[in-house]
């Protein structure tokens, strides 16, 4: 994978506007690139981290994840870290200095947010996984990760409609969901 990985690098530096408006991760030694997100999928982030106060929580989009035993640098649509949890520099963020993350649904992305990165993020010891599904109008919170590797997952499920509070434990918050936009296209 690793020849893959540095062809995909020499490309992108020989040829960058190739790349442009897409979004880049590698999951499980995959290089995954998808669109880069639009406007519901924006909004959604932009009520979530204005619901997230401040004062306590770094709430980051665009972050790099480390997640050890993986082969996998994740970019979640929303990481949210507490207040001096991590302070080193880099582009990689520990999975397990993180409090929350999110990930919001794309035409492309349902298998990848509900089953890859599910089992990825309960293996990095994420302590919440929010899924926010605006094809479905529905969120899913995970919470109580257990196990390793491809077999992790969340022990505790939570699904809400679109409208009905989602309670962030772990934050301390009630997410209001009132806000969220639907898409068009295939239920799930």
């Amino acid at each position: 994978m690793t020849a893959v990985y540095e062809r995909m690098n020499a490309v992108f530096l020989e040829h960058p506007e190739i790349f442009e408006g897409f979004k880049i991760e590698l999951l499980r030694g995959n290089i995954v690139m998808m669109a880069g997100p639009d406007r519901v999928h924006n909004m959604i982030v932009e009520s979530v981290v204005d619901q997230i106060p401040r004062d306590h929580w770094h709430r980051m989009q665009t972050q790099d994840l480390a997640i050890p035993g993986e082969d996998s640098e994740p970019q979640p649509d929303l990481v949210v870290i507490e207040r001096g949890a991590f302070e080193g520099p880099g582009r990689l963020i520990p999975a397990a200095a993180t409090t929350l993350l999110m990930e919001v649904v794309s035409k492309y992305s349902a298998h990848t947010d509900y089953r890859i990165k599910r089992a990825m993020y309960a293996a990095g010891r994420v302590p919440a996984y929010l899924v926010v599904d605006p094809f479905a109008a529905k969120c899913l919170l995970l919470t109580n990760p257990v196990g390793v590797g491809e077999e992790a997952d969340y022990r505790t499920e939570q699904t809400s409609k679109f409208g009905e509070p989602v309670p962030l434990g772990t934050l301390g918050v009630s997410l209001d969901t009132s806000e969220f936009q639907t898409m068009p296209g295939t239920a799930r």
